[in-house]
This record gives structure tokens, C-alpha cells and sequence, in this order.
């Protein structure tokens, strides 16, 4: 009998999606292909389209660049392509119009750029332990929780740790019983936030500085999502964030710290802040705090990480009262993946760069198994 002909591991790097966050994903598929290792690894770049159809894509990653204030997409008229699995193997098949399906090879691991629902939350996730496919990041359970962070902060605090006081407005308690809701909304204090607890990218979110901006402040979540979270506004406090990454081994290491401070007429770290208007923002890595205090929130992220039973990566943000408390403020799962983006700045500030953080992501799904973990 013949022994297989070694080759390359087939990555495969989905991106795009059904979410608000479409372009963001866009932009991160970009960063990713222009890095990753194309002397280790066989790369296939699959699109999502908004409205789902798997495309794919041209391996082009300049294309998906942001250009002025424009967000790229996927390029809808590629031919369609289907994961489909023969007993062990799972193959990309590319169908054409007029053609007869081509199969492009089999796939090793599912590298999964996706941000918001239909992707970071689990779904993508259990389509493909359906499948039997690895991939980078988080299962279902913690891809779900750490997309919804309603369902974070139970989690989050019963592990013990600290998270930032709120309340859930429901889409049915704000049709049926409006006045109610805002007075639950107002009886918080301002200023507050609202926010769709289910979205990303700070699309949706709105600071809330008295009773007569609250309706708008929750149409606007109620549009990407079915409910609000509504949280007290952290006055005074300091936004710090913290990556961390997962070991081989099973266990996980938190990169240094950053601080972001959104400045010019950004109130908060917004879309705008976070995406479009970088001379507006500053961010300091490693962020200028004592040794201690530092310690402790590399600390609590792993902590995090670990009580939500993540894997590979996640970036856990915190606010930094001027008292000294810590609180968490969330959880993310597939946080922004850019060469520029904080993720991978703090952990080149640890001694990892772009490259090599992509090939250690790659590696970790590579060498876990598929079904329950």
C-alpha cells in the first residue's frame, strides 16, 4: 500500500457573514491572509455573503482593506462552495453554474474571521463539530455565552468575579409596557449605556445621559438585537483590556495590558472610534499601570477565559475604577484581528508578533480533537 502524499495543512479562512459586523470581518480576513505562513500552510479564502450563500473568494487581501470610510464585502458573484464531508475527510467542492462541481481538497482546520451572530456565537462553531472539522477558537457553549453578554456576566459571576451592575429590557416588556421599562431604565442612574447584547464592533450602542434620550437610545439596540442590556456608565473608569491565548497544553497565558482612551468627539470607544477615526484614539500598550495591579488583571482574564471554557483566543476588557476595583466589563471570543487592532498589539508587546500569533491559532486547532472536549 502506497503511504499519502505528505502536503501542506489546507486552511481554510471564512469570513464575512449575515452580521452588522460584515465588513469588520472583511477586514480581518484581509490582515490574516497577508500573514499567515503560505510556506506551511495551504490557504483557501471562503466568503459569507449577507445573505449566506459561501462563496469563493479571490486571494486577493489587498481588496479587503478599509479605503477612506468604506468597509469591504464579499464578492457575491463567486462561485458557490459547499464543506462537504466523505467519512474522515471533508472537502471544499466548488459549484458553478453550467459546470460540473470541482473539488478543491480537503480541509485541516476552519479558521472562522467571523464577528456578531451566524458566526462568533456559536453557530459556525456547531456546524462544524457537526462536520467534524477543527477550528480556531472557542466551542459552542463559550462562543455562545461570550456573544451574549447577558448570559456572560451569570457566568462570569458565578465564578466569583467582578462584572458592571445593569439590567435586560426585553423587545416584549418595551411594547407592551414602555413607561415601565424606562423607569427600570432611569431608577440606574445616568450616565448608563445601552446596548444590543448580542452584536459587536460597539455597532448599536448608545450613551444615555437623561430619562428623555432613553427611547432612542433603546430603539436603536432593538435593531440589532431582541433585547437591551442596559449597564451603569462607569464614571471616572479606565478601559483596559487584556488577550489571552491558549497553550497546548490545555491551559491559557494573558498577554500585557492596553488602555484605550477615545478622544475628539467620541464620548466612548465607538465604531467610529474603534475603526474610522484612529488619530481620535490612543492606546497605550502595555497600559501605565503598577506591577500589582497588572498582575491582577492578567489574573482575572485567564480566570475569565477559563469560566467560560474558552479556547484559543479572547480578549477580556475591564473598567478600572479610581478606587481601585476591577470590574469586567466583557468577553470576546473572536475579538478585532488586525495587525492594528488591540488582540494582536498586546500580545506582539509580549513577544509574539502577527505571524507567528496566526500560526500558534492554527497550530492549537490542529492538535485538538473534533466532539466533546
Amino acid at each position: 500500500m502506497n503511504e499519502p502524499t505528505s502536503r501542506k495543512p489546507r486552511v481554510a479562512v471564512v469570513f464575512g457573514g449575515r452580521s452588522s459586523e460584515h465588513g469588520i470581518s472583511c477586514v480581518t480576513a484581509g490582515s490574516v491572509l497577508a500573514a499567515i505562513d503560505r510556506s506551511k500552510y495551504d490557504v483557501v479564502p471562503i466568503g459569507i455573503t449577507p445573505d449566506g450563500r459561501w462563496v469563493l473568494e479571490a486571494d486577493e487581501p489587498a481588496r479587503l482593506a478599509i479605503s477612506g470610510s468604506s468597509l469591504p464585502s464579499v464578492d457575491a458573484s463567486g462561485p458557490a462552495v459547499q464543506l462537504v464531508g466523505t467519512g474522515e475527510s471533508h472537502e471544499l467542492v466548488v459549484s458553478e453554474p453550467s459546470s460540473v462541481p470541482t473539488v478543491l481538497g480537503e480541509v485541516d482546520v476552519v479558521f472562522p474571521l467571523l464577528h456578531g451572530p451566524w458566526g462568533e456565537d456559536g453557530t459556525i462553531q456547531g456546524m462544524l463539530d457537526l462536520a467534524g472539522v477543527r477550528y480556531v477558537g472557542s466551542g459552542v457553549l463559550a462562543s455562545a455565552m461570550g456573544m451574549d453578554k447577558v448570559y456572560m456576566k451569570i457566568a462570569l459571576e458565578a465564578a466569583g468575579l467582578p462584572v458592571t451592575d445593569g439590567i435586560v429590557v426585553t423587545r416584549r416588556e418595551w411594547e407592551h409596557d414602555r413607561d415601565a421599562a424606562v423607569d427600570r431604565i432611569e431608577a440606574l442612574g445616568f450616565p448608563l449605556f445601552t446596548k444590543p447584547p448580542r452584536s459587536g464592533s460597539s455597532i448599536g450602542i448608545s450613551r444615555v445621559t437623561s430619562r428623555e434620550e432613553i427611547s432612542e437610545a433603546v430603539e436603536l439596540a432593538l435593531r440589532h438585537d431582541a433585547k437591551v442590556l442596559v449597564e451603569v456608565g462607569m464614571v471616572g473608569a479606565r478601559e483596559i483590556e487584556c488577550g489571552v491565548l491558549g497553550a497546548p497544553d490545555g491551559g491559557a497565558h494573558a498577554s500585557r495590558t492596553g488602555e484605550v482612551r477615545a478622544g475628539g468627539e467620541h464620548t466612548f470607544y465607538d465604531f467610529e472610534a474603534k475603526y474610522l477615526a484612529d488619530q481620535q484614539t490612543q492606546i497605550d500598550i502595555p497600559a501605565n499601570l503598577p506591577d500589582a495591579v497588572e498582575d491582577e488583571l492578567r489574573s482575572m482574564a485567564v480566570r475569565a477565559f477559563e469560566a467560560l471554557s474558552c479556547e484559543g483566543l479572547a480578549r477580556v476588557d475591564f473598567f478600572l475604577m479610581p478606587d481601585g476595583e476591577i470590574l469586567i466589563n466583557e468577553l470576546n471570543t473572536m475579538p478585532g484581528f488586525t495587525p492594528t487592532s488591540m488582540y494582536p498589539q498586546m500580545w506582539a508587546q509580549a513577544g509574539v508578533d502577527y505571524p507567528e500569533l496566526i500560526d500558534r491559532l492554527v497550530q492549537l486547532a490542529l492538535g485538538r480533537t473534533t466532539g466533546l472536549r
